[in-house]
């Protein structure tokens, strides 16, 4: 059986996610939630295989909550479920440790098999979010090299980045104000030849 935890601040879709869950012969419902402000404890509580996780969720954005669970507990797999289909959060998403990105468009089959997929080693995307994704990769060698530039500061304001930190998260965890964090971002553009946090993301290899 795989359990399923459910963040979705919109009840009706929560509730015919949950359904879908329950009447899905090898799944079960471990939990559903309007928000992600105790993530990690309802993770730690209700032992989930999979995450579906909305995004733009009250007091807390799911791609913050996504970094952290990355970080606490890296077996378990989280699939985003969104609206959202811009490069920022995209990119944010799947660096933070997203391991599959899906629009809201997506029909229950198409859910169910990527729940599937994902908890079997996969990275399901809807198939616009991945021709975003693979457009990315132009080259390797030359995002390395320009990489091995930042200095340790500065790859550490892109790894916080990439965790889901806003510039205000990341000011706090190093200790530094912001501005020195906007800095240090201006720094970064220049070094690695781009003009927004998604193009530097988009470099980045954690």
């Amino acid at each position: 059986m795989i359990r399923i935890l459910i963040f979705e601040d919109n009840e009706p879709l929560r509730e015919a996610l949950s359904t879908l869950i329950t009447d899905t012969e090898d799944f079960t419902l471990a939990g559903a939630y309007g928000d992600c402000l105790r993530t990690n404890d309802q993770v730690f509580r209700l032992r989930p295989d999979v995450v579906l996780m909305d995004i733009e969720l009250p007091g807390r954005d799911g791609i913050q909550a996504v970094g952290s669970l990355h970080r606490e507990f890296p077996g378990v797999e989280v699939l985003m479920l969104t609206v959202f289909d811009d490069d920022d959060r995209v990119f944010r998403a799947l660096c933070a440790g997203a391991s599959g990105y899906l629009l809201k468009l997506t029909s229950p089959e198409g859910i169910i098999q990527a729940i599937r997929d994902v908890y079997a080693g996969g990275a399901p995307m809807s198939p616009s979010i991945a021709r975003k994704v693979i457009a990315t990769f132009p080259s390797r060698a030359q995002h390395a090299t320009e990489l091995d530039q930042l200095t340790a500061r500065e790859g550490q304001v892109l790894h916080y980045l990439a965790q889901g930190m806003s510039y205000k998260l990341v000011a706090a965890e190093l200790g530094i104000s912001i501005e020195t964090v906007r800095t240090h971002i201006k720094r970064i553009y220049e070094k690695l030849h781009v003009h927004s946090v998604t193009e530097a993301l988009a470099k980045y290899r954690p």
